[in-house]
């Protein structure tokens, strides 16, 4: 989009960040009419549709290739967004983010392997380790998923950068977004389906896909284009910390000394591992790839 292209990658990074924490914490309000399943069906879907509507994706001139990455893009999107609100019903906001964080770092140790690395390990496991998971301090079944969310977050940002270079403008997003919400919709469709009988949750369920999928996956998909994973993934690591703010000011989800000692290491840990991580080469453009054939 022209707008976007006119905004620093760095600034429309920021904004997603304080626009999916404030729409996960507003989608928790949802829990109790709909369950998490049923809430992040409302959320992908209505994300997908104002996409469609708003892109018009040109999805019959799509190549194979195109479509495979869309498709394991939409996988991942999908399973990030069902685990992640999985855990938020059984996980504090900024304790939930924290562990999910452990994706982004995985993804940015990858890209280099030094003695430092090993720091950037250690402080993060430390971290982690102040939120005692293995006392009962934490919910084990909430930990698992946002373990599983942490991996899907990993894939996210590896896929995402592919997308973003495989298909033009955010015609790859509108349609992965779509076909998430079929993923998603034998699991969380009958869950949601009271949403049509009440205005006020519909436009709460609107609000919520907004602000948690359609404002930030748009600004990060035009900032993965410009920027690479690793200083995209630096950017991240502020995400524990406003998700613990937006916790307490929505939610009133007031967190222990140690649960805040864990999340400004998780944070440091991601940031030093991000900043000294190894640069990606950027994806090619999707205009390049076309030039030069796809399969």
């Amino acid at each position: 989009m022209k707008v976007l292209e006119r905004i620093h990658p760095i600034v429309l990074v920021l904004i997603g960040i304080f626009s999916v924490q404030a729409g996960a914490a507003f989608a928790k309000h949802l829990f109790g009419a709909f369950g998490p399943l049923g809430t992040v069906f409302l959320r992908v879907g209505i994300a997908a549709l104002v996409l469609w509507l708003w892109v018009r994706p040109r999805w019959r001139e799509l190549a194979g290739r195109q479509w495979r990455i869309t498709l394991m893009f939409a996988a991942v999107l999908g399973g990030m967004n069902a685990t992640y609100y999985l855990s938020l019903e059984r996980l504090p906001l900024g304790l939930a983010v924290t562990i999910e964080f452990l994706g982004p770092l995985t993804v940015a140790l990858l890209q280099s392997r030094r003695l430092l690395d090993l720091v950037w390990v250690l402080l993060a496991g430390f971290g982690i380790a102040l939120l005692n998971p293995f006392s009962g301090a934490l919910d084990p079944l909430g930990l698992a998923y946002a373990l599983a969310a942490a991996f899907c977050w990993g894939a996210y940002i590896i896929l995402g950068q592919r997308l973003s270079g495989a298909l033009p403008g955010q015609q790859g997003l509108a349609l992965a977004m779509s076909a998430a919400a079929l993923m998603i919709a034998p699991f969380g469709a009958v869950a949601a389906a009271p949403v049509v009988t009440d205005l006020n949750w519909l436009l709460a369920a609107v609000a919520v896909a907004l602000l948690s999928s359609v404002v930030p996956y748009t600004l990060e998909m035009e900032a993965l284009r410009r920027i690479p994973t690793r200083v995209f993934g630096i950017l991240m690591s502020l995400e524990p910390a406003v998700a613990a703010l937006m916790g307490l000011l929505i939610l009133q989800e007031a967190l222990s000394g140690n649960q805040i000692v864990a999340i400004a290491l998780v944070m440091v840990a991601s940031y030093g591992a991000m900043r000294y991580a190894k640069a990606a080469a950027p994806p090619a453009k999707a205009e390049d790839k076309a030039a030069g054939g796809t399969s």
